[in-house]
């Protein structure tokens, strides 16, 4: 005899698995075809579009200021050889010396004050050089002349020594990388992965949150309570915003790819990761659901304890903060590997995607990733089913309290006409 299938067969009720297949279905088609969806597709472009034209506006402000110069205020001779010594140096050391200005020459014995050619100065002077090239003084801010002191000593050495003598000519024997760069370039993608994984997880993952709430609102959550187990409409909601989620990750990615390939060479390439770049989207993919999966399961279980709007944001800041802790935490051991802090952001389970992605592009390794997810995933359940847990007291507590208050309100009907008739008697 099958028991159990004739029993649910009696009760009607679905598994657990059919019935958060069915409320991820009936989110995901709600959501993924209502006209929020487009504004929700087109709010990310502002910033971007923002932040271009600032950058765009920050390079021509940058292209139109001069570098600043240092002015020489000294006699004819002693100004042409300071000048003469910084362009011969510049041409053998390139940049890093400061450009010079000559702003007065001086006559024999010519007294002048090095504080007067700040005055209705035309060029960009930020400190002025004086003396000789034997004693120079520079006169200027104290942040700027202490930064070019050691360049100017240089200038008024090689003046004072006359024209440069032959510098021997150096062999380059060049590889193709060091394991100093191949670090360092490593190290960037990696910081680039974690940084767009936490924009994205943090940008999306407060969907779930204002959908349960707002379900909850208009009394539909507890009509799905009462039909299907409470960990089904949990998992089918964390399910189907994860899917609307990356609906919207793969139009921006879309978009972003034929700006890049738009605009070629302009945009600064990321060194290769010691995965490679299908096998580190492919786990950059598979850590943004799990991260979004453990902050929205959190996210649901402050929904289930908040009844209005501002209590939903009271207890969503600390989980917010705590996020961008654990972000830094992330951060930091990903400059660490190796070490204790690294190990822990690997095992805790809300750092543990960004740590291991962070991982993928410095470490080829693909072992640690498998046992990664799995305990992500287990973690992943468990807050469900606590979530769950939480939520299906206060809807049954907050029923049996309607139910109380509905008997009371019956029987104090049921009384009303005697206690009229009583009434009526007595007058």
């Amino acid at each position: 005899m099958n028991t159990a299938g004739q029993t649910g067969a009696q009760t009607g009720r679905l598994s657990v698995l059919a019935a958060a297949w069915v409320v991820a279905r009936r989110d995901f088609v709600a959501i993924l075809f209502s006209r929020s969806f487009f504004f929700f597709l087109l709010g990310p472009l502002f910033p971007v579009i923002v932040a271009v034209l600032a950058g765009s506006v920050g390079s021509h402000v940058d292209q139109m200021a001069a570098q600043p110069a240092v002015g020489i205020v000294m006699t004819s001779a002693d100004a042409d050889a300071v000048v003469q010594a910084r362009d011969s140096l510049s041409e053998r050391l390139g940049t890093g010396l400061p450009g010079v200005v000559v702003l007065k020459r001086l006559e024999p014995g010519e007294v002048y004050d090095p504080a007067q050619a700040f005055a209705g100065r035309q060029a960009n002077i930020a400190a002025i050089l004086s003396g000789t090239p034997q004693a120079p003084v520079l006169t200027g801010p104290k942040g700027q002349i202490e930064g070019w002191s050691g360049g100017i000593a240089m200038i008024a050495a090689q003046a004072v020594a006359g024209p440069l003598a032959p510098w021997p000519d150096v062999a380059l024997r060049t590889t193709a990388t060091s394991n100093a760069n191949d670090r360092a370039g490593r190290l960037r993608t990696a910081q680039t992965a974690q940084m767009l994984l936490f924009l994205l997880t943090m940008m999306l993952a407060g969907m779930v949150l204002s959908n349960l709430v707002e379900e909850k609102g208009n009394k539909i959550i507890e009509v799905l309570a009462a039909a299907i187990p409470m960990e089904a409409v949990f998992l089918g909601k964390l399910f189907a915003m994860l899917a609307v989620s990356l609906v919207g990750i793969a139009v921006w990615g879309g978009i972003g790819i034929t700006l890049y390939l738009a605009a070629g060479s302009a945009v600064p390439h990321l060194p290769v990761p010691a995965v490679g770049w299908p096998l580190l989207i492919a786990l950059g993919v598979i850590y943004f659901a799990m991260a979004y999966l453990l902050l929205g399961s959190v996210f649901l279980s402050i929904g289930s304890m908040a009844t209005t709007v501002r209590e939903v944001q009271t207890l969503s800041m600390p989980v917010t903060m705590l996020q961008l802790m654990i972000f830094f935490l992330a951060s930091y051991a990903m400059t660490q590997p190796g070490t204790g802090i690294e190990l822990f952001s690997v095992f805790f389970p809300f750092s543990s995607p960004f740590a291991m992605l962070a991982r993928a592009a410095q470490d080829p390794a693909l072992w640690p990733h498998a046992a990664a997810v799995l305990g992500q995933g287990v973690c992943v359940l468990l807050l469900v089913r606590v979530g769950a847990g939480i939520f299906r007291k206060r809807v049954m507590k907050s029923g049996q309290a309607g139910a109380k208050r509905k008997s009371h309100r019956a029987r104090v009907q049921r009384h009303a006409p005697d206690v009229s008739g009583v009434a009526a008697q007595n007058v």
